[in-house]
C-alpha cells in the first residue's frame, strides 16, 4: 500500500478495528544502511514500542535484493523497536521492478531465499518474528513450486500470498485457490491476500485457500471498517459515518507533512472509496484541483453540509 497507507492512516484504521498486526510502506534497501530517520519517518511506531497509538503492533516492511544490507538493515529496525520485520516480494511497481526490487525477486527463488536465510540469521536470537510477502510468479506461475520451495527451506515465520502474478498486477480476479496448494506445503502460517473487498468475497478466499488469516489491503481503505465487517460481522460505515471519519483524519496531521504530500494522499484514498462509496466522487471532484489543506477541508464540510441538507 506505499503511498497511502502511512502512519496516520494506520493510526486511524486501527482506533476503528481489531487489526492483529499492520505492515509499513517498504523501506528502500540498496548497498548500505539507510538512516534512522528515514526508518522513523515510515513507522514513527517504533517511538511508541512499534505499536499504533491504539495498541496494534507494527512491523517494518523491507524492499531490496540485496541479502547482506538488507540483514543490516533489519538488525536497525530491530534495534529501533519494530514489531517484526516483513520482507516485500510482492511490489508490482515498474520503477521498483526496474532496480530489481519487489517482484523481480520471484525471478531468482535462490536469491529470494538468500534473502530470507540471511535476514533470519542476524535476527536470530531477537525473538524478532520475520515474515515476506510474495505473489504467485513474475510473468507467469511457472516458477511458483520453486519460490514455495525457497520459502520451505529458508523458513521465515510466516507467508503471506497474494493471488496473482506481478503480470495480472491488480486486474480480477485473485487466484485463491493457489494458495491452498502453497499452504499445503509449508509448516508455517500462510495468509491470503488478493481482492477482498467484502465479507462474502473473505467467505469465499477461506474457502478456496485453506486460510483462516487474511491481509486486506485497498479494500481496507474503500470500507474503512473493514477488518471489523470480516471479524465480527460489523455493518459495513455509512457515508455519513465515513465523512466523519475523513475530517478526524485531516485532524491527525498537525502540519509535519508538505501541502502537496497531504492532498495527494487524500485524493488516493478517495479514489478507493469510491469502490463503495459511489458519494466520494462528488467529493473527490470538488477537492481534485486543490493543495492547502485549509481549502481542502473547508470544501469537504461544505460539500457534507450540503449532502446532509439534501438528505433532510
Amino acid at each position: 500500500m506505499e503511498g497511502v497507507v502511512d502512519h496516520l492512516m494506520r493510526d486511524l484504521l486501527t482506533q476503528i478495528n481489531d487489526y492483529d498486526l499492520c505492515i509499513t510502506e517498504f523501506v528502500r534497501v540498496v548497498n548500505r544502511k539507510v538512516p534512522k530517520h528515514t526508518f522513523y519517518k515510515l513507522c514513527p511506531e517504533l517511538k511508541l514500542g512499534g505499536k499504533t497509538p491504539s495498541g496494534t503492533p507494527v512491523r517494518v516492511q523491507l524492499l531490496g535484493q540485496d541479502p547482506n544490507w538488507m540483514a543490516e538493515n533489519a538488525l536497525i529496525a530491530h534495534d529501533l523497536g519494530t514489531s517484526g520485520v516483513d520482507i516485500n516480494f510482492g511490489c508490482p511497481a515498474k520503477t521498483v521492478n526496474k532496480s530489481q526490487g519487489g517482484a523481480s525477486l520471484l525471478k531468482d527463488p535462490e536469491l529470494m531465499y538468500q534473502v530470507i536465510s540471511n535476514v533470519k540469521s542476524a535476527l536470530s536470537g531477537t525473538e524478532q518474528p520475520l515474515s515476506a510477502k510474495i505473489r504467485l510468479g513474475f510473468d507467469d506461475t511457472s516458477l511458483l513450486d520453486e519460490i514455495v520451495d525457497a520459502i520451505a527451506q529458508a523458513q521465515p515465520d510466516m507467508l503471506t500470498v497474494h493471488a496473482r502474478t506481478k503480470r495480472q498486477g491488480y486486474k480480477p480476479p485473485a487466484y485463491w485457490e493457489y494458495i491452498a496448494d502453497i499452504k499445503s506445503k509449508l509448516t508455517i502460517p500462510v495468509i491470503a491476500n488478493g481482492e477482498i473487498w467484502q465479507r462474502s468475497d473473505a467467505q469465499r478466499c477461506i474457502e478456496k485457500s485453506h486460510c483462516n488469516d487474511l491481509m486486506i489491503g485497498r479494500g481496507a481503505l474503500a470500507t474503512p471498517n473493514l477488518a471489523n465487517v470480516l471479524k465480527y460481522n460489523d455493518t459495513p460505515m455509512t457515508w455519513e459515518e465515513t465523512c466523519q471519519l475523513i475530517l478526524d483524519w485531516t485532524k491527525l496531521d498537525d502540519g509535519e507533512f508538505k501541502p502537496f504530500y497531504f492532498s495527494s494522499r487524500l485524493k488516493q484514498w478517495y479514489r478507493y472509496l469510491k469502490y463503495f462509496y459511489p458519494q466520494a466522487a462528488t467529493l473527490f471532484d470538488a477537492i481534485k484541483t486543490l493543495q492547502h489543506k485549509a481549502e481542502i477541508v473547508s470544501e469537504i464540510e461544505r460539500i457534507i453540509r450540503v449532502e446532509s441538507t439534501e438528505v433532510l
